[in-house]
């Protein structure tokens, strides 16, 4: 089976899809929103559409604890749903997590238009999962008042 290029996939996408929310406002069509599983932003353009592009990247919360996916799809293994995503799971503090996907999305040259994008994704998820401190709240240090 000869594969479709990408550009002609977005032609036929771009307008309607089983993934695209449109946002009306103020009477206009807004921004459109996608909710592919491979766009970064989120955002209905050829660039960031996991549909029509062969090389894709995701950044998603995995499992209970505190770890993030990095998956990124493999070029040969199109034909094969099954096992077109390389994954791998980061379980590391930020700074690390965060040169590991500027190696593996930048300068590996995989897709370098997409590292800020993907290290803006890996920011926000890094902080959804991030578990909080319980224990007992700080008091604040207040002039303490005499009425003598």
């Amino acid at each position: 089976m000869a594969t479709v290029p990408g550009p002609l996939i977005w032609e036929m996408v771009k307008k309607n899809n089983s993934f695209l929310v449109k946002q009306f406002g103020r009477g206009s069509a807004g921004v459109q929103f996608s909710k592919e599983s491979n766009n970064l932003y989120n955002l209905n353009s050829y660039k960031h559409s996991g549909l029509a592009n062969s090389k894709t990247v995701t950044i998603q919360p995995e499992g209970k604890d505190a770890s993030v996916l990095l998956a990124t799809t493999k070029t040969k293994k199109q034909n094969k749903p099954a096992s077109v995503l390389n994954k791998s799971v980061m379980k590391k503090e930020f700074q690390r997590m965060a040169k590991a996907v500027t190696n593996q999305v930048g300068d590996n040259h995989y897709r370098p238009d997409l590292k800020r994008a993907a290290l803006a994704r890996l920011s926000v998820v890094h902080r959804s999962i991030k578990i909080t401190k319980s224990g007992p709240k700080k008091r604040t240090r207040q002039a303490v008042s005499s009425n003598k």
